[in-house]
């Protein structure tokens, strides 16, 4: 027999829910007005950034990102026809493929942050004090570990560029 369900949790699940398709919708927009990448080539780009080497395997670019692997295949080849990434094969296993960031990759984020800065700030961190962005990040660090905890500890407050 399941546990009933928590109104409280479901409640806060679509507020996140809402609060988030808000927020990247107008990241997005204001990334394309500003005429920089997409905030999908941002995520793609920003999550290799972060990586050893600035270099992932598909299928990890995949997991950190909202792609299927197919997805991530695809999205990756037009990245790469535009330079901001490479892939390159494994020399010991003919079916692995890293993406790779490219410098023109590194200036494509460069440019475009301050823009995703600028909307972050105005959409997001105005909504909340300090404190409440604080227990904001405590909360959903929380989610994060709870799920998988490999990740929480690469979370910090620092500046992503």
């Amino acid at each position: 027999m399941s546990r009933p369900r928590n109104r409280s949790q479901q409640v806060a699940w679509r507020i996140f829910l809402s609060a988030h398709a808000l927020v990247t919708k107008r990241v997005d927009a204001a990334l394309l007005e500003a005429g920089r990448i997409s905030y999908d080539t941002y995520d793609v780009l920003i999550t290799l950034s972060e990586a050893p080497g600035h270099r992932l395997r598909m299928s990890e670019l995949a997991d950190a990102t909202f792609f299927s692997n197919s997805g991530i295949s695809r999205r990756v080849g037009r990245l790469e026809k535009e330079g901001y990434l490479r892939r390159e094969g494994c020399e010991s296993d003919g079916r692995v493929f890293y993406a790779i960031l490219t410098e023109a990759g590194k200036e494509a984020l460069r440019r475009a942050w301050p823009v995703y800065e600028q909307v972050i700030e105005e959409h997001f961190a105005k909504a909340m004090s300090a404190a409440e962005a604080r227990e904001l990040s405590r909360l959903m660090k929380s989610v994060v570990t709870k799920i998988d905890g490999s990740l929480a500890g690469e979370m910090t407050e620092e500046p992503r560029c």
